[in-house]
């Protein structure tokens, strides 16, 4: 994986797994051309300009996004009131002491002790790891799975949610293809699909895995012509297969489709129609987070969905397109210096940066033996739909820690105003100070537990 600038006269190159642009990219003599693309066909020939260690992707993965780590706010913050309460317990239990000392000396010991027993913040330090903990395993079991709970912590704050478009709103291998045209024989079917088999390009193979339900026959002719189409024969019938002047048809075809046409022995035939394929629950997904949040779509594709999309989407959604790596992470720093809480939903290497740049990068799969880039968690892809109820349990869960701290904290005023008057024995106290925990750590359970009952 190199970088290089071109020396042959003209070439593709297949940027999919960098960009998530299934179009190959044509290339002229000069232009640079980066590492992670593919040579669609035929040979080449490039300058190499810059070794492994220093190219593009390296440069991409070597970016400081990758390094950065989200620390726990409930952590610091039961760190630092941990701090100052013990040194208010002792303050309060050597002050209570000197009274009693003054006033009532068989009580003092007495009221020392149970001070120091009954003011525990145990209660308070178990409420934040009992409760993401547990929403963790939750999540998990609804096929969810975040790498810590400062995830969950962060989840609760998102007030802007990115989506990556290839992939991640559409269905991975699966396209919408229609055929429009004159009715194809059985010979020309034959002779399409094993056209369609000795062709490299993307569209080919996505056409050959759709149609492969004939025997294979071995063909006479062969030529693919980079950037048109292919063509073949075998017998006396002949095939085009590729763009509108490649087979001969007059006028072009309606932009912003992706459109295979074929011709045989010179006579037009008819073209399939890709269109991508979205996910069920899209709609009503991005209708429901607009609600809440600002939400704006970042593709490598071009703009041939764009239109689609519009349809598909609250009006007003904001659309980019032609995004390269680097482009996706920019735009989710620029939305943090406004202040922004950023989540990035997205599928490939493309992602990887804007995934970990954001204060929440998800990555959606649809099998668990593909590659996932660094994240805070992967989403199982049938659960696309549900992203929002994953969010809105986030939030529920940071109430119930606030709730918890507020028990905790009114449990510790109680005990230790009964402790400094003298009305509890140190026995006693040593009975409520484990309760207390048990209690905030059944509260957490059973609260968690609801919500995880009311995830789909």
């Amino acid at each position: 994986p190199v970088d290089g600038i071109l020396i042959s006269p003209k070439t593709y190159i297949d940027y999919s797994f960098v960009t998530g642009e299934s179009a190959p990219v044509p290339k002229e003599s000069g232009d640079k051309i980066f590492a992670g693309g593919k040579q669609i066909s035929g040979a080449m020939e490039m300058d190499v300009l810059k070794p492994v260690s220093q190219s593009y992707l390296t440069q991409l993965w070597s970016n400081a996004a990758f390094h950065n780590r989200h620390s726990s706010g409930f952590r610091t913050l039961t760190d630092r009131i941990g701090k100052r309460f013990t040194l208010a317990v002792l303050s309060i239990a050597t002050v209570s002491t000197l009274y009693w000392l003054l006033t009532e000396p068989s009580m003092a010991l007495n009221v020392f002790t149970a001070v120091l027993i009954i003011a525990c913040p145990c209660a308070l330090a178990l409420a934040a790891p009992f409760t993401l903990g547990n929403l963790l395993r939750i999540f998990g079991n609804r096929k969810f799975y975040l790498k810590d709970t400062e995830a969950i912590e962060q989840m609760a704050k998102v007030d802007t949610a990115i989506f990556d478009k290839t992939g991640t709103l559409t269905k991975s291998n699966k396209e919408q293809v229609t055929y429009e045209g004159i009715v194809l024989n059985e010979e020309e079917k034959s002779l399409l699909v094993n056209t369609l088999r000795a062709s490299n390009h993307p569209l080919s193979r996505s056409l050959y895995t759709l149609l492969a339900d004939h025997d294979i026959i071995t063909l006479d002719e062969y030529e693919e012509v980079q950037g048109k189409g292919v063509s073949a024969k075998a017998d006396d019938q002949h095939i085009k297969i590729g763009s509108a002047a490649f087979v001969g048809k007059s006028q072009d075809e309606e932009s912003g489709k992706t459109v295979v046409h074929i011709s045989t022995n010179e006579t037009y035939k008819g073209c399939f129609v890709f269109r991508n394929e979205y996910r069920e629950g899209m709609p009503a997904l991005f209708r429901k987070l607009s609600e809440q949040m600002d939400v704006a779509v970042l593709s490598g594709d071009n703009e041939g969905e764009k239109s689609r999309l519009q349809t598909l989407l609250p009006k007003l959604t904001p659309l980019f397109f032609n995004q390269k790596p680097e482009e996706k992470l920019e735009f989710v720093k620029s939305l943090q210096e406004q202040g922004k809480k950023v989540m990035m939903v997205g599928d490939g290497l493309n992602d990887a940066g804007a995934l970990a740049q954001s204060e929440v990068g998800i990555a959606l799969s649809e099998n668990v033996n593909v590659f996932s880039p660094a994240c805070d968690g992967i989403l199982d892809a049938t659960k696309f739909g549900e992203l929002d109820s994953y969010l809105e349990a986030s939030q529920k869960a940071i109430r119930i820690i606030q709730w918890s701290f507020v028990f905790s904290f009114l449990y510790n005023v109680v005990g230790l105003y009964f402790a400094v008057s003298g009305q509890l024995e140190p026995v006693i106290a040593a009975i409520l100070m484990p309760l207390s925990s048990i209690s905030v750590v059944g509260f957490t359970t059973v609260a968690t537990n609801y919500i995880g009952r009311r995830l789909k």
